[in-house]
């Protein structure tokens, strides 16, 4: 799965994607960006 980085300011694929649940119950995926280390998030289904 791709999400913006924004460290890196493009999109980059997610390394370890996690299915998690928002605050508000929503569904959200997190991860790590592979070439910096910044977290990466994308608010939707995984």
């Amino acid at each position: 799965m791709q999400a913006y980085c924004m460290k890196c300011r493009t999109k980059k694929e997610m390394k370890n994607p996690k299915a998690i649940t928002m605050k508000n119950g929503k569904p959200a995926t997190q991860g790590i960006c592979p070439s910096c280390g910044t977290k990466l998030f994308r608010i939707g289904k995984s």
